[in-house]
């Protein structure tokens, strides 16, 4: 057997856009992902759905895997002939323990190479609106950690225009008053950036005297520390990125229980308004368990008159599947297709094919009252869900006369648990809207933190994307408090903003 190769890729700061387009061409193809504790969740998404994911990220005060550990999982994947990818926070090169894993690699003839990341460093002080250096200030900068204080030489420390601190939120007083002991003046500009590049960044400034005071209490991780005349600079630049006060959501944090592969849009839509999402995806999208009665259906495509397709799951499985069986789109050209939702559209066009009709309220249940000509005596074909699907669509069909050839594409069925990040958000209190596009997604998250324990939902917006995944909210905690006016992603999105803006000014 070949070896792998193993991919050490720095996942730049906090959020998925600053992800380098070399990162996620690697994401794109990984088989094993070995991924940090601070990395962005929905970096998740960008890998393969067979591929192998495993949290190894080390989180301050917790236990967390010994770095032997993870050097030996990486050389034994690779020897397996796997695609390796070693998912870090930031840059891999910058304090990110990418020493020991690289020499384990090299120790063991492990082909590597090495994906550059934004590290925090550089970032976090941009998107406060500090430069770094200035042809006045500060001809250049210098990056510690702030672990290990005794290490550093405090006197030369003092002597630098410009330092930045990582992981030195618990030691901010400590460092402060070497700095004032060797030299450094206390009325020096200090900037503490906390979340860089999430729409819940903040940032406090002060001086070497004050900033300890000043953020006392407050949550110090994940923070970046500037130090320097540079500091003094935000107040001509002001902030340089998206502040979520400016925005409709306001930092509001926004649980997102689509499938993985289907949440990411949904996500980026609410953070561009400021919300902190959390993709927990109460839904998984398989296979069906045979694929024999789809493969009997395209076997008589030849007889079909109308192909209905109400997901983009179904568009995707059935296409795939259609190509599986040495058939192309030609197979399609005789027969019309009738799509229910935008997005089931766009994917199908995404695909090749434009719909033939398409039901204006874009709800499943509409489609026969709605649809353009008699179907008596027609043959439909209606790839599908394998559980859990509309049979009022198949009967309502059937009697109006026509014959339906309906097939399993896919199954959907429940995770196993919630995401872990979500689930804590949960416990804690922290969620403002829970958000639903399916009866499916409601029932399974229901299930979920059941089975969770100490989960309430007191003071969690209930939103749903219609009145049928509404009436599934309601039987399960008896209200639903945020109903989209068009069934679609985009009217929940909307729903939402209006619900923020009507009852959170």
């Amino acid at each position: 057997m070949s070896l792998g190769k193993v991919y050490l890729v720095g996942a730049g700061v906090g959020d998925a856009k600053y992800l380098t387009q070399r990162g996620r061409q690697v994401l794109a193809q990984a088989e094993v992902l070995i991924y940090d504790a601070l990395a962005d969740h929905r970096l998740l998404e960008l890998v393969p759905a067979d591929c192998l994911c495993l949290d190894m990220g080390k989180r301050g005060g917790q236990p967390s895997p010994p770095q032997g550990e993870i050097d030996r999982l990486l050389v034994a994947y690779c020897g397996q002939g796997r695609r390796v990818v070693r998912l870090k926070a930031g840059d891999p090169f910058i304090f990110g323990r990418s020493a020991s894993e690289l020499r384990a690699l090299r120790g063991a003839n492990c082909p590597v190479e090495v994906v550059p990341g934004i590290s925090s460093a550089l970032a976090a002080p941009l998107l406060a609106g500090i430069p770094l250096t200035d042809h006045q200030l500060s001809p250049g900068f210098a990056v510690f950690t702030g672990h290990d204080l005794a290490a550093l030489d405090w006197l030369a420390l003092a002597r630098l225009p410009t330092l930045v601190f990582l992981m030195a939120g618990r030691n901010l007083g400590a460092i402060c008053q070497k700095l004032i002991d060797h030299g450094k003046l206390p009325n020096t500009p200090v900037a503490m950036i906390r979340a860089c590049g999430r729409p819940e960044q903040r940032v406090w400034t002060g001086t070497l005297e004050t900033i300890d005071r000043q953020t006392r209490g407050e949550k110090r991780s994940p923070t970046v520390i500037v130090i320097g005349e540079v500091v003094s600079l935000r107040n001509v630049f002001g902030e340089t990125a998206m502040v979520a006060s400016e925005m409709g959501l306001q930092g509001k944090t926004i649980l997102v229980t689509r499938s993985t592969g289907q949440s990411s849009d949904f996500c980026d839509r609410l953070q561009n308004h400021g919300a902190i999402p959390l993709s927990t995806p109460a839904l998984e999208i398989v296979p069906p368990s045979s694929w024999q009665p789809l493969d009997g259906a395209i076997a008589q495509l030849d007889q079909v008159d109308w192909l209905i397709l109400t997901s983009s799951n179904g568009v995707e499985f059935f296409l795939d599947r259609l190509l599986t069986l040495g058939q192309d789109l030609r197979s399609l050209a005789h027969l019309k297709i009738a799509v229910v939702g935008k997005k089931t559209a766009r994917v199908l066009k995404e695909r090749g094919l434009t719909a033939d009709f398409i039901p204006p309220n874009f709800v499943a249940d509409s489609l026969v009252e709605r649809f353009p000509e008699s179907v008596g005596g027609q043959t439909i074909l209606f790839p599908r869900v394998e559980t859990g699907g509309r049979e009022v669509l198949v009967r309502q069909f059937r009697e109006a006369g026509a014959k339906v050839l309906e097939a399993p594409a896919y199954e959907s069925r429940c995770p196993e648990q919630l995401d872990p990040q979500a689930l804590a958000a949960l416990r804690q209190g922290t969620v403002d809207v829970v958000t639903f596009a399916s009866s499916k997604t409601v029932r399974n998250f229901a299930r979920l933190i059941e089975t969770a324990g100490d989960i309430s939902l007191e003071g969690v917006a209930i939103a749903s994307i219609g009145p049928q995944t509404s009436q599934s909210c309601e039987q399960a905690w008896g209200r639903c408090d945020i109903e989209a006016e068009e069934f679609t992603i985009e009217g929940l999105e909307r729903a939402i903003l209006d619900w923020a803006i009507a009852f959170h000014p």
